[in-house]
């Protein structure tokens, strides 16, 4: 499709929004900020009504109003404030891809109340993983990809988009309209009914802007590109050839049904027109989409990126800071009344002099707390023939020492422990003492040195944790000489490159943590691996299990 046709869908699609906006609910503009967003958002201010800017982290409060606890008390009664969800407005939610899955609910409970809210989702999704919920994708009725070269999107004049709204009631629907859009949705694999309706409604939008009192096939073709494209889950295919004429039916009374030629015209649409039509608007890459559609994981959050870490702890209470109570901030009221306290004497005065105690908004206090996440740290342990030659034995001496500190700190522990061609992960983070000094016994020794897969084991294991509130921290224990990549096949030099690049992509996660030369002449291959990922070098060759110990464990509380 070239640019100016794509313009011109997204100037009928806004037009239609313009003059049905709480029918058609609303659209997904999916683009990186450019020109084309730019002229984008210029057509999107020229639309009537009242229109706000929100973003994914709004609160409830700001969106659906509630008690103002800081005027209540000024004003000794309930003062209420208003959201942006009590009059019918256009809320344009950016980095939509970014939208947790309570607000996406909320949201969608918003526009199914009907009251004439609508809803334009500014997507700037990098791949075909991300993106917008689906919950409010399939409530709005379209969804626009422009392409790269971007011309003005312009509207028809306010006074013709008045007159537009004002006709919209009276514009009449064929009987066949409805049956052939449902039908046509089938074909492409479209199982919600929300979509029909939306088209229907959009036809009716543009029947108005055209000034037709009854919807058109041109309409109800055009309404179903806008509407069904995104939609499509897959390629329609060819009817079969029915083998059998249909039974003739008698000629109805020409005097009794004046608009059959319509009527059939319509039915024929599917397979004659609409078909092809909307095939041709299809994404090129639509397999590749629905694909990545299916392996996504069914509880992502609606963007891949920027969720708050939750710490598994309350953590211990912060001095009290003034600031406005919320559903995440919590008044102190011990704090608010002593702020509130000096001031009482010259407060009693006018109408304030029968109260006996008044606070004002400037008194409130927030409580605050720390938090305080548990730590995990990750033992990851060269097991190679060239480690077990040289110091295995007191880095397994100098792991169990760590572990008791651990144990004693409450601090969570994993073990890994790389050798031949893997990772084996001998214990899950834990803080059972007795078994991970079993499993660390049991750690054979020789083999090949696959430090990238070690690495890449370790950094899987601190995903997980931080998924679970936990800090994780890496201590390697390594000679450094790896000689076995990723693929499994011995190269030392691919090995060296498959453990810098992974050990720099530990570092761009903000993954800290220590790394101890175990070999008895340390060189930089080692000091290599610390600097791309980042971690503190201790080069310990005559040291025995305890000074190995003491180290990794002053650079871990540094």
């Amino acid at each position: 499709m070239t640019p100016e046709a794509n313009t011109d869908r997204t100037q009928r699609a806004l037009a239609a929004l313009a003059v049905d906006a709480g029918g058609l609910k609303g659209l997904t503009f999916r683009a990186r900020m450019g020109p084309a967003r730019q002229a984008f958002e210029t057509a999107l201010r020229k639309l009537p009504g009242p229109q706000h800017r929100i973003h994914p982290a709004i609160t409830d409060d700001q969106l659906f109003g509630g008690l103002n606890i800081a005027a209540s008390l000024a004003e000794g009664r309930p003062v209420r404030d208003a959201g942006l969800a009590d009059q019918p407005t256009m809320l344009t939610l950016t980095m939509a891809e970014r939208t947790p899955s309570g607000l996406a609910a909320r949201l969608a409970q918003l526009l199914d109340t009907d009251r004439g809210h609508a809803l334009i989702l500014l997507d700037e999704a990098a791949s075909a993983e991300e993106g917008a919920p689906q919950a409010l994708l399939d409530r709005l009725a379209f969804h626009i990809e422009p392409k790269e070269a971007a011309t003005p999107v312009r509207l028809p004049a306010a006074a013709d988009l008045d007159v537009a709204r004002k006709r919209l009631p009276r514009v009449q629907i064929p009987d066949g309209a409805l049956p052939m859009l449902v039908t046509l949705a089938a074909r492409f694999g479209i199982h919600s009914l929300r979509a029909p309706s939306l088209a229907l409604r959009t036809a009716r939008a543009l029947a108005a802007l055209d000034a037709e009192m009854t919807v058109t096939d041109a309409q109800l073709q055009e309404a179903a590109e806008l509407v069904y494209p995104s939609r499509a889950t897959m390629m329609p295919t060819e009817a079969e050839d029915e083998d059998e004429t249909p039974p003739e039916t008698p000629e109805p009374d020409q005097a009794n049904a004046p608009d059959t030629d319509r009527d059939q015209s319509l039915t024929d649409l599917p397979d004659d027109i609409l078909v092809s039509a909307i095939a041709a608007l299809l994404p090129p890459d639509i397999l590749d989409r629905l694909a990545a559609k299916s392996t996504r994981p069914a509880n992502a959050a609606g963007s891949g990126a920027g969720d708050r870490r939750r710490g598994n702890r309350r953590g211990r209470p912060l001095p009290s800071r003034p600031g406005h109570p919320s559903a995440q901030a919590r008044i102190d009221p011990i704090a608010t009344l002593r702020a509130a306290a000096p001031w009482q004497t010259l407060r009693r005065t006018g109408r304030n002099a029968d109260r006996a105690l008044v606070i004002l908004p400037s008194d409130i206090r927030i409580k605050r707390f720390e938090d305080r996440s548990d730590r995990l740290l990750i033992f990851t342990v060269d097991a190679s023939g060239s480690a077990a030659v040289a110091r295995l034995a007191e880095a397994k001496g100098a792991v169990e020492l760590m572990l008791a500190q651990a144990y004693a700190r409450r601090d969570q522990v994993a073990l890994l422990a790389f050798r031949g061609t893997g990772t084996d992960t001998l214990l899950p983070p834990t803080r059972s003492l007795v078994q991970a000094k079993r499993r660390l016994a049991s750690l054979p020794g020789g083999g090949g040195t696959p430090l990238a897969s070690g690495l890449m084991a370790a950094g899987d294991l601190a995903q997980l944790a931080r998924g679970r509130g936990l800090t994780p921290m890496l201590v390697l224990l390594t000679d450094g000489r790896a000689n076995i990549p990723l693929t499994g096949d011995p190269d030392r030099a691919t090995a060296n490159d498959d453990a810098t690049r992974i050990a720099a992509s530990l570092r761009a996660q903000g993954i800290s943590g220590v790394l101890v030369d175990t070999s008895n002449r340390p060189t930089d291959t080692a000091r290599t691996i610390a600097v791309a990922l980042g971690a503190r070098y201790l080069a310990l060759p005559r040291a025995d299990a305890h000074g190995i110990s003491t180290a990794v464990t002053s650079a871990l509380g540094a």
